[in-house]
């Protein structure tokens, strides 16, 4: 068979295969934290993590803080609350088909809620979570009101440590302890939603940046460790004492080891005065400049020290000889190399200029190596966010709210502007779960503007922290901080497409908000599934409305998917993907035949599963749903279920 000309690729190679490397593979994925940065596997590591009783006697090197078993426990433990639409905001013209959010509520309740419809979608995840300073109002607050019994059951750790944990849950704490117990579960369930290319930011400064690099480590896996970015924030501190801190850092991960081929790399950040030179012939390589070809630093060898011949027909050897000699001289490249780099123009053999004498030079590219190969250069730490300062984030706010103290500490658009441009993105999505004063969601949008056709999309979290009574916020209108970043996402868009008026692309948001949970006991957690909930006499629209999104997006569909009503008689159901929901009061056995109707007449109509709302459908109604569904033999050969949630 005559393949010339065609790609091929090995599908099935051995390469690298033993007897256990799928398995370890598979390990790595869900245990990161099993592996050392040579991608060793540490079984000590993962015996404490599965196991249901902590092993002392076995002691390895780990990182351990007062809150760990009840942070492990958090993660794990589902959402308190329900999700509900801002329905008069999202159905304006600029945010009706948005595919941008902002989320408001509690992080970690957020975060929660997303694990099912966003687990390996994120590309890129920037935060800027509080410093832990004893001033930036960081207190602990993941309470989910345990008894001492209860939580040292569920945790598998002894009463006094559970007391202990409750104690500074109740009291409050900005401690290294309640930070990390904090930090932990928000992290553990980020690195779930994150693509297997995907990479996260986190802004920290000295308080406890030592602290995040350990628990990254072992969230994220210490063989993912990126980098720690140091950039400079102001120019100087003048009430400091001692040193003056005028830093802070940013510290990033990645999923796995597939993004690190994912990063942009970054050639502007070199200096290009030094290639003078431009090739007519070979434009695609970039200009160039000259650089010696012999060395005399480099340790004489034989096999390096042959002629090469110059344009007037002489020989010359390094170092300007005229024949072979052993003065610790010789050419940089093997003969075979130099007449590949003569033949393809990569090595030149031309006079010097002030002393006339013939010499050997190679050519140094600014865009491919010296067998042509592209070059990817990784940006050095200096050059990534260096001339960007908080000043600059300063200014940004006064520009759009006409005050610069509306908000504390901002982080400038640059600065994310920055992070984000060192990520190759396609359609992708950017989370930023400490939404602050929406910096995020301003650069994502200033960037797909200047691009003109970009495409990102955001996903922004805050919570509704209420701005102090005396405060410029305050007085501005602004009760809480989510109204601040309601407000700086709104005005950033509108001033964008405003410089930007060719720019078509998505400026608007979707806004939705965590809710209080009015369908179980107070100590019960969230579940659609769970049987012993109470039932309410009757749940009002806004309700049924709330219940229906939490569904959806417990079932797997992102929160910007449409719902579409669908007429079944008299009753209106709700078609989310292939789900069908039944929420309403009232279904009967017309509304059923006419369900059936329409799964045998509408071609579009091929539902995968019935989703009953049982408090608002009678016992009786849901036996005769079912046993029409299973012995229901339809025309398209749908695989149909139906369940009942109450």
């Amino acid at each position: 068979m005559d393949t010339a000309g065609a790609n091929t690729e090995a599908i099935y190679t051995s390469d690298g295969i033993t007897a256990n490397s799928t398995q370890l593979e598979q390990l790595k994925k869900l245990f990161p934290a099993c592996f050392d940065a040579d991608g060793n596997f540490l079984i000590d590591r993962l015996q404490a993590e599965i196991a249901p009783q902590t092993d002392i006697g076995r002691e390895f090197y780990e990182m351990n803080w007062l809150g760990k078993s009840y942070a492990r426990l958090l993660r794990n433990l589902p959402p308190e609350t329900l999700i509900s639409e801002d329905k008069t905001h999202n159905a304006k013209p600029e945010n009706a088909g948005s595919q941008n959010l902002l989320i408001r509520g509690d992080n970690l309740e957020v975060l929660k809620h997303l694990k099912n419809a966003y687990t390996n979608s994120v590309k890129m995840i920037y935060i800027d979570p509080p410093y832990n300073t004893g001033s930036d109002g960081f207190v602990y607050q993941d309470d989910r009101k345990f008894t001492p019994a209860e939580l040292a059951r569920l945790a598998n750790i002894d009463e006094e440590e559970a007391a202990r944990i409750l104690d500074f849950t109740d009291k409050g704490s900005n401690s290294h302890s309640a930070w990390l117990t904090f930090m932990y579960p928000r992290l553990y369930i980020a690195r779930e939603l994150l693509k297997d290319d995907g990479v996260i930011f986190i802004s920290i400064d000295d308080n406890e940046a030592a602290q995040l690099k350990l628990l990254c480590d072992e969230v994220f896996g210490e063989g993912n460790f990126v980098g720690q970015i140091c950039w400079q924030k102001k120019t100087g501190a003048s009430d400091a004492k001692g040193i003056a801190t005028i830093t802070e850092f940013v510290l990033a991960y990645m999923k796995s080891e597939s993004a690190l081929f994912e990063f942009t790399r970054n050639t502007e950040s070199f200096d290009l005065n030094r290639y003078k030179y431009q090739d007519n012939y070979f434009e695609e390589r970039g200009a160039f400049y000259y650089d010696n070809l012999d060395r005399g630093t480099l340790g004489y060898i034989e096999s390096l020290d042959y002629p090469v011949k110059t344009p007037d027909g002489s020989l010359i050897y390094p170092n300007g000889r005229s024949k072979q000699f052993n003065d610790g001289w010789r050419w940089k490249w093997s003969k075979t190399k130099v007449e590949n780099g003569l033949k393809n123009g990569f090595i030149e053999v031309r006079k010097n200029q002030k002393t006339g004498k013939w010499g050997v030079y190679y050519k140094i590219y600014h865009l491919v190596d010296n067998d042509g190969n592209k070059i990817e250069r990784s940006s050095p730490h200096k050059s990534l966010i260096q001339g960007i300062l908080n000043t600059h984030a300063t200014n940004e706010a006064k520009e759009i709210f006409g005050s610069s103290g509306l908000f504390t500490n901002p982080k400038p658009v640059e600065l994310v502007s920055r992070l984000i441009s060192f990520i190759n993105f396609e359609d992708d999505l950017i989370l930023d779960f400490f939404a602050g004063s929406g910096t995020t969601a301003h650069a994502v949008m200033q960037l797909n503007a200047e691009e003109q056709n970009g495409s990102r999309r955001y996903i922004c979290v805050q919570l509704p922290e209420k701005t102090d009574e005396k405060s410029e916020a305050r007085k501005a209108g602004y009760p809480t901080i989510f109204d601040i970043t309601k407000a700086r996402i709104e005005k950033a868009a509108a001033k964008i497409r405003a410089e930007h008026p060719d720019y078509t692309g998505d400026s608007g948001f979707k806004i939705f908000q965590t809710a209080d949970n009015f369908r179980q006991h107070p100590d019960k957690d969230f579940s659609p599934d769970q049987p012993d909930l109470p039932l309410n006499d009757e749940l009002s629209e806004e309700q049924l409305q709330t219940l229906l999104t939490t569904w959806t997006l417990y079932d797997g569909a992102a929160l910007t998917t449409p719902v579409e009503h669908v007429r079944l008689g008299s009753y209106t159901a709700y078609l989310c993907e292939k789900r069908l929901y039944l929420m309403n009061a009232g279904f009967t056995s017309a509304d059923l035949l006419a369900f059936i109707r329409k799964l045998d007449d509408d071609a579009d109509f091929n539902p995968n599963r019935v989703i009953v709302f049982g408090s608002n459908m009678a016992s009786a109604m849901q036996h005769e749903l079912d046993q029409a569904v299973r012995g229901y033999t339809n025309k398209k050969e749908i695989e149909l279920n139906v369940v009942i949630r109450v």
